[in-house]
């Protein structure tokens, strides 16, 4: 079955400079470890800065607005996603458990992915 990793945080220490590169080498080893081991779908992405993104809502009159950024100011963004295949939750939760950016504050949320 599949399921989606949502890795979601504080993205600073993602894009300081003396945290980032050896963090990167954690992520490295760890996508290396469970590609190797055949977890890991084609799929997912890492996403740029949140101060990238454009929100679409509806206005008060119903028509679409876009705004700058997210629509929250908020500390907590989601910064990524990855697609893993595990025989259960519990397999996937493993998998996803030793995420290098959890000791960095990071929070994974682990889904099934809907099959129709």
């Amino acid at each position: 079955m599949q399921y989606v990793m949502i890795i979601a945080g504080d993205e600073a220490h993602w894009y300081d400079d003396a945290i980032a590169s050896g963090l990167m080498d954690e992520v490295n080893a760890w996508w290396d470890k469970w590609h190797q081991a055949g977890k890991i779908v084609p799929g997912g992405a890492e996403l740029q800065h949140s101060r990238t993104a454009k929100t679409i809502s509806a206005g008060g009159d119903g028509v679409p607005t876009v705004t700058d950024g997210p629509y929250l100011e908020i500390k907590e963004v989601v910064g990524g996603f990855i697609l893993i295949v595990a025989d259960d939750i519990d397999e996937a939760v493993a998998v996803a458990g030793g995420w290098p950016g959890i000791k960095m504050g990071d929070r994974v949320e682990v889904r099934p992915v809907m099959e129709r």
